[in-house]
């Protein structure tokens, strides 16, 4: 079993920057592929980015934040980092991270692949 703790969210104004954190634990961090996933109140969840398993691999961003979001990991700390910039009042959602088996890189994207979810933390994006 992995447990996700997401932390970071808050309040921004728009033009401003926040970095998610999620940590794991319970399992071999470096086995997972890792992905953010949001979702605004009344509508779908949303893929948002994804980091692969393996060291050095592909990163998947969703074209609506390619550009101003940043995906990364450290697997000495088993955490997973979402970094947002030049955040616009569209980003506001709940924003949870995920983890997956050594899946292959286009798989990433799909949530429905991933075995473990956070909690979500808010992040709100003022105009």
């Amino acid at each position: 079993q992995v447990q996700l703790v997401e932390s970071g969210g808050g309040l921004v104004q728009a033009g401003g920057s926040l970095r998610l954190s999620c940590a794991a634990s319970g399992a071999t961090f470096s086995n997972y592929a890792m992905g953010w996933f949001r979702q605004a109140p009344g509508k779908e969840r949303e893929f948002v980015a994804a980091i692969s398993w393996r060291s050095g691999g592909p990163t998947n961003y969703a074209d609506s934040v390619k550009g101003r979001f940043t995906i990364s990991r450290d697997n000495a700390k088993s955490t997973v980092y979402l970094q947002m910039n030049s955040l616009k009042p569209e980003d506001t959602a709940v924003y949870y991270c995920a983890a997956v088996y050594r899946v292959r890189w286009f798989q990433q994207m799909d949530w429905g692949q991933y075995d473990y979810r956070g909690q979500g933390t808010q992040v709100t994006v003022s105009s």
